[in-house]
């Protein structure tokens, strides 16, 4: 990560972890890990499928993902 540009990779990265703690982690206490896998797993189903974004044109990352790939792919 020490090459020309990785800084932006990285700034994907710390936006998604920043959204993580401050919209599941610290609003519920887990009782257990098992727990805190199903909560987050749920999280992410909704950042993914349901949580519109600013900087995707207010479109979920699954649209954006969808959309960029070519017609047969998204068949398959």
């Amino acid at each position: 990560m020490d090459g020309r540009g990785r800084w932006f990779d990285n700034v994907f990265v710390e936006r998604l972890w920043r959204s993580v703690k401050y919209e599941e982690v610290y609003l519920k206490a887990y009782e257990s890990l098992s727990e805190a896998r199903k909560s987050l797993g749920g999280y992410f189903e909704f950042y993914n499928s349901r949580r519109r974004h600013q900087g995707l044109d207010y479109r979920t990352p699954d649209e954006v993902y969808w959309d960029t790939l070519p017609k047969g792919e998204a068949a398959a």
